[in-house]
C-alpha cells in the first residue's frame, strides 16, 4: 500500500503510463503479487480484498488494471495441470468475492466467458452462442451490393472510373483510392468489383501496364483471380470462349499475377479427352493407310473409284474454339509469354497441341522475334525500304530484351527449343524456315567445320553443332514432307547438312524417313497417298518415257525421298532391267536426294530378314546381284557421296562377312574402268601385260570412258575415311578365313568357293585401282611396309607382295636417280655404268627386303633357293619380263585406222574430225613411247636377273637331284602365284621359261616341268572355281612352250640342246659334261608324250569321282587346255567319251556341268582334225618281222645323275642305288614302313636305250647290282595296277588277232612269256599294297613290327637269291661283255648318282583300259611300252641277243629251289590281295558285273588248275625264277627279253584253243560294251592309291 501510494501521488498521473507515455511496470507488479498471496495460501483472502478496496479508491484507472491482472491469472491458472487444481479455486473464490471492489460489468468485459460462467457471474448456458452470433453481427457482417440494379449509382462510378481514357499521369494507386472509396462509400461487394476490373481489363488489353498493377495491389492473393477467372470459363465452356478472356488470363500469366496451375483446373476439356481425341485421329489415319493398300477383288464393272482422301486432314475450328486450353495457349503465345505455353504443350500430347495451325502459327511468330536481330544484321543484310512487323510483340520492349539475342550464342535459350516444339508445322511459314537454315549455315561457317572435320570438343561451337542437328531432325526435314515440288528449299537444306559427316546424315535421314511421319496423323496420310502414287508411277517406267516420268520423280523427290527410294529400290531388285531407265530418271534430283538414296542404299543391304542366299545355298541371291549392279551404276553416274557406302564394306568384312564384297567390285568397275573379269582373251590379256595406255586400250572387254572423274572421286572418298589400306587388309584376311567360316556353318561347297573367289577377284581390281589411281608417293605413303604387312596383319605372301610391288619399281627408280646425279659424271655415263647404278639400286632397295623375309621361313629352306630368289620372284610382274608388241602394233594399226576414218570424213563438223584424228594421233604417239620406255625397263631387268641367277639355287648334296629345289620352288613361288591372278599363271609360266632361257645353274627345267604335268589331280580338286581357271591359264602356257620345243628340232635343239635345265646328269663339281648328258629330241618327246598320258589320266580320275568340284575344275582346265591339249587323237577319244558321260548324268541333276561340259565337247569335236596320231607326236617302235627274231630297241631312260667323285667304287654302286628317287618321292630317301609309297619308274616300260650297246649294259650291270630288296619292294607296291590287271591283258592278246605268225623255239616262247606274267604279276601286288597302305594310313605299333619283319624276311630270300644268280652270272658271262663292264665300271667308279625315271611310267599300262578290246592292232599299252624306244637302237647286234638267251637257259636249271620260295611268296600276297579288294569293291559293283567276275575267278582257277599238271607249266614255273633273280637289272636288258619274242608269244594265244568259259566272257564283255565300264572300275579301283601322293 505504501508502495502504491507512493506511486500514485498524483491523480493526474495514469497508474500504467508515465509521463514519458512508459509502461510502469512496478503497480502491475505489485498488484500482480498481491492478487497471488491468497492464491498461495500465504495470506488471507479477505485481506487481499480488503487491501485492494482501498487500492481502488487510489485512482479511478486502478480498478480496470485490478481486472487486467485477474484476467492475467486466469490464463495462468487454467493453464495449470492437476496437481495445482487448489490454485485455481482459490481464484475461482477470489474472483467471486471481487464484486463489491469491481464492476460486475468490467469482469464480463474483461473475463472470458468460461471462467464468468464457472465463477458464476453469466449463469445462462446459452450465453455463449448468442455471444458469437453478435460478435459476428457486430464485427463481420456488413451491408454490401453484388448486383448492379441494388447499387446501380456505386457500379456506374466505378465503371466509368475504370473505362475512362487515362491520362499519362495516372497511376495504378490514384485508381486503387477512388476503387476503394466508391466500395466504402456504395458498400459494393469487392468480389464484383474485382470482375468489373478484368472485364474492364478484357475491353482495354493495351492498358495492361495500367490494369496488372492495379490488380496486383487490388487482390494480392492470385488464387482469388483465378477463381474469378475459372467461374468465367465455366460460364464459356458450352459456348465460344471470347479471345479477350484468354489474353487477359495470358496477361495475367504472363506478369505473375496468377499462377498457371491454378488456372488450369478449371479449363475444358480434360487432358483425357484431347489424348483419347488424339489418339483416335492417329488411328484414324493409319486406317486410312491400310486402305490405300488393299484391292478389291469383287468391284463391280459399273461401280466407280472412291475419290482419294485428302492428303491432310482439314482444320476443324469449332472444336478447336471449344478447347479452353488450345485457346489459352495460343493467347500466351501472342504475348509472348513462352514459358507457359511451353507448359501447357507439355501437359498434353505434344504434337496434339502444336498440330493446331493458331498455336503454330504462334510459335512461329515467336521465333521470327528471336531471330529477327541476328538474321538481318549477321546472315542476310536487310532491303532498305523494309518495313517493320506490325506484331504487338514488337512494342513490348521487355519481351525484345527478353528473347531476341543479339548474337548467336543467344539462340540456344529461346529460338532452337521453340523450333524443336514446333516441328513439321514449321511447312505453314516457309520463310521461317529459309530464315532458320541460312542462319545454320552461316553458323556452321563460322565455326569452320566440314564433313571431316567437328568442332572441338566440350566447346560451344560444340553445343551449337548439336543445336543445329536436333534443330533439322525435328521440325526441318519432317517439314519437308509437306512442300511439294519445292527444290529450292531442298538446296538450301543441303547446304547445311554437307557440313555433317555421312554418319550423322544418315542418322538424320532414318528418322525422317521411318520415325518422325509416324507421330502426325497428316503426314501419315501425305506418305501413304504418296507411297500410293509412286506405285503407280513405277509400273509406266519404260525406255520411252524416261524424261516425262523422270520429272515426276524429280518432284516426289524433293518432298519425300525416303518413301521414293524404297520402293525404287525394291522394284529394282526384283526387275533388273529397271536400272538403265531409272539411273536415266533420276537426273532430276537434287543434292539433298541424292544424298538421301546413298542411305536407303545402305538400308536396303542391311534389311534383316532377307536371305541372301538363292534356295539351293549354292550362289548369291539375284536382289543382292541386282542392288550391286545399280550401286556401280548410279554411283558412277551422279556425284553421291561414297563413305557410307565404302565404311559399310569395312564393317561387314570386319565381322567377317564377305557377301557385300559385290558392291565394291561393282563400284570399282563402273567408277574406275577397273574390271575383275577372268574370262579374257588372249590378246587382252597380253595386252594386260603392257602399260597403262595399253591395258587401258586393249586390255579390258568394256571400254570403259570418262572414268576420270569418278575415280577421282572413289579415291577422295577412300583417302578421306582412311579406307583404301583398311579395306585390302580385311579383303586378304577374309579370304583366308571365308573357307573356315562357312564350312564351320555348314555352307555349300560350291557357295563357298564362290565366296572365295569374290574376295580374291575383288582384292585383285581393288589393288589394281589403287595402283592406277593414287600416285606412287600416295600409295608408298598410305600403304604398310612388307615387312608389316606380313608379320603384324599376318597377310600370306601373294597378297603381300601383290600390294606392294609397286611400290618397288619407284623405290628402285628414285634410288636409281639419287645415285645417278650423285655422280659428278652424270651427265657423261655411258650405258653401261647406267646399268651398274640400276643393279646398285636395286641391291639397296631389295636387300633389306631379302633380309626380313628370310625369318618366315625355316633354314632348311634356304638350302635349297636363295631368299633374294625369292624376293625375286614376288616383286617383279609380267610387266618387268615381256613386252607384248603384237598387242602394241595391233592397237596402233587400230588407231591409224581410226585416224584415217576421221581424216577421211565427209560431215559438216569438220573442227570435230580434226580434233578426233588429233587425239588418236597423240594415243598413238603415247603408246609408242609406253612400249619403248617398257622396252628399257625389260632390258634392265634381264640384266639384273643376269646378275643374280648364280645365287638363285644352291646344291645342298648330291643326293638331292635337284628334287628339294624344284619342290621348294613349286610350293612357294610357282603354285601360290599361278592361281592368284590370270596374269600372274602367265607370269609364272614366263617366269619359268625366263630362268631356263639364263641358264641358272642347279635348276632343272626338265624336272620342273615333269613335277608340274604328271599328277594334277589334287591341284585340280583343291581348287575353286576361279582358281582352277587361272590354274588352266598356267598349265596352258606351260604346255605352250612345251609344245613348241616338241613341233620343232630347230627350236628344240636352239632352245634346249645345251641348256642347264636339260642336263640329264647333275654333278656337284659342274665341271664336266658330255654330249649324253642332256636330253635329245626323241627323248624329249617320249617324256611329252608321257606328261599327256598323266594329264589324261588325272583329268578321268576327276571326271569319274563324282564329286562336283572335281567335276567342274576338270572341266574348266580342259576348256582352258585345249589349244594345246589334247593333240593326240586317242586321249581325245578318252576324254570325249568321258566328257559325254558327265554331260549325260548331269543333264538333269547337276545343269551348270552339263553347259560346261557340252560346251567343251563342241569345241573338242571342232579340233578333231587337228588331232595327231601316235607315231606323228614321238617315233614308236616297230613291231618284230616275221621272218627274222624281232628285237626290239630298248631305250636309255632319261636320268638325273648326281656325282660325287671323292666317293670310292664300290660306295657309288650302293649309293646310287639307295638315290633311285621316284617322281614325287622325297631325294635320297628309301620308302620306310611309315611313309606313304611313291610313284616310281616302272620296270617294264622303260625301253630307250643309248647308242653304244656295250656301254650301257655294262652301266645297266652296274644299276642292277647296287640296288636293294627295299628298293624293288617299295616300287612293287607304288605300281598302280588294277586287281585283275592279269586276267584282262591276257583276254587282250587273246582276242586280237592277225593270222597265223611263225613261232620260235618252244623254250624261248615259253620265257617270255611267263616274264611277262611274273611282271604284271608283281604290278597287281604293287598295287594291292599300295592301295592297302593307304587304308591304313595309320597302322597300329604292331601292325608296323609285323609289317616290317615280312618285309626283312621277303628282303633277305630275294638278296640271297640275287646274289647267288650274279655269281653264276658273272662266271658266263663273255670277255667282251665283261671287258666292257669293267671298263665302265673303272670309269665311273668313283660317281655318286641318282637315277630319275621321266619317260618310263607303271601307268602307261592302264592305256589298254581306254579303248575298246575288238578289232584293233594293238593297246593302247603296248604302244606306250614300244614308242619309248629310240630307232636308232633297233640295230642291236644278233650275237648279244643269242649270248643273253643262252645265258638265260643256263641260269634255268640252277635256280629251281628258289624260284619255289618266290611262288609261295607271290601266291600269298595274291590272295591277300584278293580278299581285300574283293571286301573293297564289293559295294561298287552292281549284282550282274559281281557274279559274272565270280564266274570269271573260278574259271581262271580252274584254267590254271589244269595247266599246272603240264610240264610246259613246270619249265614256265623253273623259269621264273630267273626273271625274280634279275628284278635289279636296269629295264633295257629285260625289255630286250621281254620284247624279243612279243609278237609270237601274242599269236600263239591269239590261235590257241579257248575254253568255253573263256567265249563266254569274251561275249559278255562284247554285249555289255566293257569299255567305258572297265574305265569306271579302272579308276574307282586305283583311286585309293593316288591319295598317298604328294599334293600341291
Amino acid at each position: 500500500m505504501k508502495y502504491l501510494k507512493q506511486q500514485l501521488q498524483d491523480p493526474a498521473e495514469s497508474p500504467v503510463y508515465d509521463r514519458n507515455g512508459q509502461f510502469k511496470k512496478g503497480v502491475s507488479n505489485a498488484i500482480y503479487e498481491l492478487l497471488w498471496q491468497p492464491l498461495r495460501f500465504t495470506h488471507k483472502k479477505d485481506i487481499v480484498l480488503h487491501l485492494l478496496g482501498e487500492v481502488v479508491s487510489l485512482h479511478p484507472d486502478m480498478a480496470s488494471l485490478i481486472v487486467d491482472v485477474v484476467n492475467i491469472l486466469d490464463s495462468e491458472t487454467s493453464l495449470m495441470t492437476e496437481g495445482l487444481q487448489e490454485e485455481r479455486h482459490a481464484f475461482v473464490q477470489l474472483v467471486k468475492d471481487m464484486d463489491k471492489i469491481v464492476s460486475e460489468g468490467l469482469l464480463k468485459e474483461r473475463l472470458e466467458i468460461d471462467t464468468l460462467q464457472e465463477v458464476g457471474i453469466v449463469k445462462n448456458k446459452s450465453f455463449y452462442s448468442k455471444f458469437i452470433k453478435v460478435k459476428t453481427k457486430l464485427y463481420y457482417k456488413q451491408r454490401r451490393f453484388n448486383l448492379f440494379r441494388e447499387e446501380s449509382e456505386g457500379f456506374a462510378k466505378l465503371i466509368t472510373e475504370l473505362n475512362q481514357d487515362f491520362e499519362e499521369s495516372t497511376t495504378p494507386e490514384s485508381i486503387m483510392d477512388i476503387i476503394k472509396s466508391l466500395i466504402g462509400c456504395f458498400n459494393l461487394d469487392p468480389n464484383r468489383v474485382l470482375d468489373i476490373i478484368i472485364e474492364s481489363f478484357e475491353t482495354r488489353p493495351d492498358r495492361w501496364h495500367l490494369f496488372i498493377p492495379l490488380l496486383r495491389s487490388y487482390m494480392p492473393t492470385g488464387a482469388i483471380i483465378c477463381e474469378v477467372l475459372g467461374y468465367k470459363f465455366c460460364h464459356f465452356k458450352d459456348t465460344r470462349t471470347p479471345r479477350s478472356l484468354y489474353h487477359v488470363c495470358a496477361l495475367l500469366l504472363k506478369h505473375g499475377v496468377i499462377e498457371l496451375n491454378d488456372v488450369y483446373v478449371w479449363l475444358t476439356p480434360n487432358d483425357a479427352r484431347i489424348k483419347s481425341d488424339w489418339e483416335e485421329e492417329l488411328a484414324d489415319a493409319r486406317e486410312m493407310v491400310r486402305k490405300l493398300n488393299l484391292i478389291s477383288t469383287n468391284k463391280k464393272e459399273d461401280e466407280k473409284d472412291p475419290p482419294p482422301p485428302p492428303a491432310v486432314k482439314k482444320f476443324d475450328e469449332e472444336k478447336y474454339n471449344a478447347n479452353q486450353k488450345f485457346g489459352l495457349c495460343e493467347a500466351l503465345l501472342k504475348v509472348g509469354d513462352w514459358e507457359n505455353a511451353y507448359k501447357i504443350i507439355q501437359k498434353l500430347p505434344e504434337q496434339a497441341v502444336v498440330l493446331q495451325e493458331p498455336i503454330s502459327r504462334g510459335i512461329a511468330d515467336l521465333i521470327h522475334l528471336s531471330v529477327e536481330y541476328v538474321y538481318y544484321k549477321k546472315v542476310f543484310k536487310a532491303p532498305l525500304g523494309r518495313k517493320p512487323s506490325r506484331s504487338r510483340l514488337y512494342d513490348d520492349a521487355k519481351l525484345l530484351a527478353k528473347m531476341q539475342p543479339r548474337d548467336f550464342a543467344g539462340l540456344r535459350k529461346y529460338t532452337w527449343p521453340m523450333a524443336n516444339v514446333l516441328g513439321p508445322a514449321m511447312h505453314l511459314d516457309t520463310v521461317l524456315m529459309y530464315k532458320l537454315i541460312r542462319i545454320m549455315a552461316k553458323l556452321l561457317t563460322d565455326m569452320g567445320v566440314d564433313s571431316l572435320n567437328g568442332p572441338p570438343p566440350n566447346s560451344e561451337a560444340e553445343q551449337h553443332y548439336y543445336d543445329i542437328m536436333s534443330a533439322l531432325d525435328a521440325c526441318i526435314l519432317p517439314s519437308l514432307l509437306y512442300l511439294d515440288n519445292n527444290c529450292s528449299i531442298s538446296e538450301e537444306i543441303w547446304a547445311v547438312l554437307k557440313f555433317f559427316p555421312y554418319h550423322f546424315r544418315y542418322s538424320l535421314y532414318a528418322r525422317w524417313k521411318n520415325d518422325s511421319y509416324q507421330l502426325h496423323p497428316n503426314l501419315i496420310r501425305r506418305c501413304g497417298l504418296a507411297q500410293r502414287d509412286i506405285k503407280a508411277l513405277m509400273k509406266r517406267v519404260s525406255k520411252e518415257n524416261v524424261k516425262q516420268l523422270g520429272r515426276q520423280v524429280g518432284k516426289y523427290s524433293h518432298c519425300a525421298p525416303g518413301l521414293l527410294f524404297d520402293y525404287i529400290l525394291l522394284q529394282i531388285q526384283i526387275y533388273d532391267n529397271l536400272i538403265g531407265p531409272v539411273c536415266d530418271m533420276l537426273k532430276y534430283l537434287t543434292s539433298l536426294s541424292f544424298d538421301c538414296l546413298g542411305y536407303c542404299i545402305i538400308e536396303s543391304l542391311t534389311v534383316t530378314g532377307r536371305l541372301r542366299f538363292k534356295d539351293d545355298g549354292t550362289s548369291l541371291s539375284l536382289w543382292l546381284q541386282s542392288l550391286a549392279s545399280f550401286c556401280g551404276t548410279i554411283y558412277k553416274k551422279y556425284s553421291i557421296e561414297l563413305s557410307g557406302l565404302l565404311q559399310y564394306v569395312a564393317n561387314q568384312l570386319k565381322s567377317q562377312k564377305s557377301l557385300d564384297l559385290l558392291i565394291l567390285r561393282e563400284i570399282v568397275h563402273k567408277m574406275a574402268g577397273v574390271e575383275s573379269c577372268e574370262e579374257m582373251t588372249n590378246d587382252q590379256l597380253q595386252a594386260m601385260c603392257g602399260g597403262e595406255q595399253l591395258r587401258g586400250e586393249a586390255g579390258y572387254f568394256s571400254q570403259v570412258r570418262n572414268t576420270k572423274k569418278s575415280s577421282n572421286r572413289l579415291k577422295e572418298a577412300l583417302a578421306n575415311n582412311d579406307l583404301a589400306v583398311a579395306i585390302c587388309l580385311l579383303m586378304a584376311q577374309q579370304k583366308h578365313c571365308v573357307i573356315y567360316r562357312e564350312t564351320a556353318a555348314h555352307s555349300h561347297l560350291k557357295l563357298v568357293g564362290n565366296l572365295y573367289d569374290q574376295c580374291q577377284d575383288t582384292l585383285v581390281q581393288f589393288g589394281t585401282f589403287l595402283g592406277s589411281t593414287y600416285s606412287v608417293d600416295e600409295y608408298v605413303e598410305r600403304l604398310p611396309s612388307i615387312i608389316t604387312m606380313l608379320r603384324e596383319y599376318h597377310i600370306n605372301t601373294d597378297v603381300a607382295f601383290f600390294l606392294a610391288r609397286p611400290m618397288f619399281t619407284h623405290q628402285i627408280n628414285q634410288k636409281y636417280d639419287q645415285l645417278r646425279k650423285a655422280d659428278p659424271n652424270a651427265k657423261k655415263l655411258t650405258t653401261t655404268q647406267k646399268l651398274h647404278k640400276y643393279l646398285e639400286a636395286t641391291q639397296l632397295i631389295m636387300n633389306p627386303i631379302v633380309e626380313s623375309v628370310r625369318p618366315l621361313h625355316s633354314a632348311k629352306v634356304w638350302e635349297d633357293i636363295s631368299p633374294q630368289f625369292l624376293v625375286t620372284f614376288w616383286s617383279l610382274s609380267m610387266y618387268d619380263l615381256h613386252v607384248p608388241t603384237d598387242s602394241y602394233q595391233r592397237e596402233i594399226g587400230k588407231l591409224k585406222q581410226l585416224a584415217q576414218q576421221a581424216a577421211d570424213g565427209k560431215d559438216s563438223n569438220q573442227s570435230k574430225n580434226k580434233k578426233e584424228q588429233e587425239r588418236y594421233i597423240a594415243l598413238m604417239e603415247k603408246l609408242n613411247d609406253e612400249r619403248k620406255k617398257q622396252q628399257e625397263h625389260v632390258d634392265k631387268i634381264s640384266q639384273r636377273l643376269q646378275e643374280q641367277k648364280d645365287c638363285w639355287f644352291l646344291l645342298r648334296s648330291a643326293k638331292s637331284a635337284k628334287n628339294d629345289t624344284i619342290t621348294q620352288f613349286l610350293q612357294l613361288c610357282l603354285f601360290p602365284r599361278c592361281t592368284f591372278t590370270a596374269l600372274d599363271a602367265l607370269y609364272c609360266a614366263k617366269f619359268v621359261h625366263t630362268i631356263h632361257n639364263l641358264k641358272t645353274s642347279n635348276f632343272s627345267t626338265l624336272l620342273c616341268y615333269d613335277r608340274i604335268f604328271c599328277d594334277i589331280t589334287y591341284s585340280v580338286t583343291s581348287c575353286t572355281e576361279g582358281e582352277a581357271t587361272r590354274y588352266g591359264r598356267f598349265l596352258c602356257a606351260m604346255l605352250e612352250t612345251v609344245m613348241r620345243w616338241h613341233a620343232d628340232q630347230a627350236v628344240f635343239n636352239k632352245e634346249c640342246a645345251n641348256y642347264p635345265g636339260f642336263v640329264t646328269k647333275f654333278r656337284v663339281s659342274n665341271t664336266f659334261s658330255e654330249a649324253n648328258d642332256h636330253v635329245g629330241y626323241e627323248n624329249y618327246r617320249h617324256v611329252c608324250h608321257k606328261w599327256h598320258y598323266k594329264i589324261t589320266k588325272a583329268i578321268v580320275f576327276c571326271l569319274d569321282s563324282k564329286d562336283f568340284m572335281q567335276i567342274r575344275n576338270a572341266l574348266i582346265i580342259l576348256m582352258r587346255i585345249l589349244p594345246h591339249y589334247p593333240v593326240l587323237a586317242k586321249l581325245a577319244q578318252i576324254i570325249e567319251r568321258k566328257v559325254d558321260k558327265v554331260r549325260e548324268e548331269e543333264k538333269t541333276k547337276r545343269p551348270d556341268l552339263y553347259v560346261i561340259a557340252s560346251s567343251y565337247i563342241g569345241q573338242l569335236k571342232q579340233r578333231s582334225q587337228h588331232m595327231l596320231k601316235e607315231s606323228d607326236f614321238h617315233q614308236m617302235a616297230e613291231r618284230p618281222n616275221k621272218d627274222s627274231p624281232a628285237s626290239t630297241a630298248a631305250g636309255t631312260p632319261i636320268k638325273v645323275v648326281t656325282t660325287d667323285k671323292a666317293a670310292p667304287a664300290s660306295a657309288a654302286v650302293a649309293t646310287s642305288a639307295k638315290a633311285a628317287t621316284p617322281l614325287f618321292g622325297t631325294e635320297g630317301k628309301t620308302v620306310s614302313k611309315d611313309q606313304d609309297p611313291k610313284p616310281a619308274p616302272s620296270r617294264s616300260e622303260s625301253k630307250s636305250q643309248k647308242s653304244e650297246a656295250a656301254a650301257a649294259t655294262a652301266s645297266a650291270v652296274v644299276s642292277a647290282s647296287s640296288s636293294t630288296g627295299t628298293e624293288r619292294e617299295s616300287k612293287q607296291r607304288e605300281l598302280p595296277a588294277p586287281r585283275d590287271s592279269q586276267s584282262r591283258v591276257k583276254d587282250d592278246q587273246q582276242e586280237q588277232t592277225n593270222g597265223s605268225s611263225q613261232r620260235e623255239s618252244r623254250g624261248r616262247d615259253v620265257e617270255r612269256e611267263r616274264e611277262r606274267e611274273h611282271d604284271l604279276r608283281h604290278s597287281s601286288i604293287g598295287s594291292h599294297r599300295s592301295s592297302r597302305d593307304t587304308v591304313r594310313a595309320k597302322p597300329t605299333e604292331a601292325e608296323q613290327h609285323q609289317r616290317s619283319r615280312e618285309r626283312s624276311q621277303r628282303q633277305e630270300e630275294l638278296e640271297a637269291t640275287q646274289q647267288r644268280a650274279l655269281k653264276r652270272e658273272k662266271s658266263s658271262r663273255r670277255g667282251g661283255a665283261s671287258g666292257n663292264s669293267v671298263e665302265d665300271r673303272h670309269r665311273h667308279g668313283d660317281n655318286v648318282e641318282t637315277v630319275v625315271d621321266l619317260v618310263g611310267s607303271t601307268d602307261h599300262r592302264h592305256y589298254e583300259e581306254y579303248e575298246t578290246r575288238g578289232n584293233r592292232d594293238r593297246d593302247l599299252s603296248s604302244v606306250s611300252n614300244e614308242s619309248n624306244g629310240s630307232l636308232q637302237h633297233r640295230q642291236r647286234s644278233h650275237e648279244a641277243i643269242d649270248f643273253e638267251k643262252d645265258s638265260k637257259r643256263r641260269k634255268l636249271e640252277s635256280s629251281s629251289s628258289s624260284s619255289k620260295k618266290v611262288e609261295e611268296l607271290v601266291d600269298s600276297v595274291k590272295k591277300a590281295r584278293g580278299l581285300k579288294t574283293k571286301e573293297r569293291n564289293k559295294d561298287k559293283l552292281s549284282d550282274e558285273e559281281r557274279d559274272a567276275r565270280k564266274d570269271r575267278k573260278m574259271g581262271r582257277k580252274r584254267d590254271r588248275a589244269e595247266e599246272s599238271n603240264t610240264s610246259d607249266h613246270k619249265r614256265r614255273r623253273e623259269g621264273e625264277r630267273r626273271i625274280v633273280f634279275r628284278l635289279a637289272k636296269p629295264f633295257k636288258i629285260k625289255r630286250i627279253s621281254a620284247q624279243n619274242g612279243e609278237e609270237e608269244i601274242r599269236d600263239r594265244d591269239r590261235h590257241r584253243d579257248k575254253s568255253p568259259r573263256e567265249r563266254s566272257h569274251e561275249k559278255f564283255d562284247r554285249e555289255r560294251g566293257g569299255s567305258s565300264r572297265v574305265e569306271e572300275r579302272q579308276y574307282t579301283i586305283t583311286k585309293s592309291t593316288r591319295s598317298s601322293r604328294v599334293n600341291y
